[in-house]
């Protein structure tokens, strides 16, 4: 989907200050509908050099952000157990909301959070920014135009190198804080990814183990889910290899298509000898999602990851950790009535 400036930029306060917080804002800066007009953490260094480095107020108080009637809106980066308390509150004050994912640490908070932002009338978008590179998007529409056949099967890697770049108590590295360890923090992209082309996962199995960070997450495991429709996909993710690694292939029937960070990404066609490579233009992934968002603050379109969908994508990898624990397979279907 193509993103075009849609009248004035959305006037956003980030909160939760933080590397991540800092790439989104570079984003928006690069975007045409979002402008950084405040921030907000509990650190007064912290908001001091954010707002040095991108503009805007430096709020002292999260509630001084909601009560601002210059502030329209909200990119939230705060860690996932809060996730459900500021989005309501930000959704009492009548601003939208950008979370970056996951959407909570739990299916029950994901779906309160976002029934508030529905009942409040505010705009919900969730950081999925891996489903828009062009691989996916091209993949996407092959298989929407039938080229594929019959979907099949999938096979996905998404792995980084964390040795030596480990937080030790920080919350991305703790059991509590990001359940499920390096299957939530990034294999959750992939999830969306493989459900986006395969289509919903029914049940999951899981395996995980710790081999070389400390703490009390695995660093590494492995998803194998069997989808709605029959199909079967398997994730891996890690922590503890040498190197960023992406890979994701998937298969259909007439056409299957190979994509390897570091080889390029090719396809092959049922009775055709050989593959053959295609090479994709660089998308701005992220500032395009944040277009998306406020276009749809400004009542052009929807966001194309909401509360919901975000939910169920959270579903499956709780699935998964739950799978682990328990030694068994674990249908997404009984994760999502968890609203207790």
């Amino acid at each position: 989907m193509s993103i075009h400036q849609v009248g004035e930029r959305v006037r956003v306060a980030v909160i939760g200050i933080g590397w991540w917080s800092n790439v989104l804002a570079a984003a928006a800066g690069r975007g045409l509908n979002v402008e950084i007009a405040g921030c907000f953490t509990r650190s007064k260094d912290k908001r001091s050099a954010f707002a040095a480095e991108f503009g805007g107020r430096a709020f002292e108080r999260y509630e001084a952000v909601l009560a601002d009637p210059g502030i329209e809106a909200i990119i939230n980066t705060t860690p996932n157990h809060v996730h459900r308390e500021t989005t309501e509150a930000a959704a009492q004050a009548g601003k939208h909301v950008f979370l970056d994912k996951p959407i909570a640490n739990t299916v029950a908070d994901g779906l309160a959070l976002t029934q508030a932002c529905a009942d409040a009338g505010v705009v919900l978008a969730l950081g999925y920014q891996r489903r828009r590179e062009p691989q996916f998007r091209w993949i996407r529409e092959e298989i929407a135009q039938g080229r594929f056949g019959r979907m099949v099967q999938a096979e996905g890697n998404i792995s980084r190198d964390r040795v030596g770049q480990f937080e030790e108590g920080h919350w991305r590295y703790t059991a509590q804080g990001m359940p499920g360890g390096v299957m939530l923090q990034i294999g959750l992209h992939y999830v969306d990814v493989i459900e986006m082309l395969l289509g919903p996962v029914a049940e999951v199995c899981g395996m995980a183990s710790q081999l070389v960070l400390p703490g009390d997450n695995p660093d590494v495991g492995t998803l194998l889910m069997r989808h709605e429709s029959g199909a079967i996909s398997s994730l891996s993710t890690s922590y503890a290899s040498a190197a960023e690694h992406y890979v994701m292939n998937v298969y259909g029937k007439e056409m299957s298509a190979f994509y390897d960070l570091h080889a390029g990404f090719r396809y092959v066609r049922r009775n055709e000898k050989g593959a053959r490579e295609i090479g994709f233009d660089a998308v701005d992934t992220i500032a395009g999602e944040l277009d998306e968002w406020a276009a749809a603050v400004r009542g052009h379109g929807e966001p194309e990851v909401g509360g919901l969908l975000a939910t169920r994508s959270l579903a499956v990898v709780l699935a998964g950790v739950r799978s682990v624990r328990e030694k068994r397979t674990v249908a997404v279907a009984g994760m999502m009535a968890e609203t207790g």
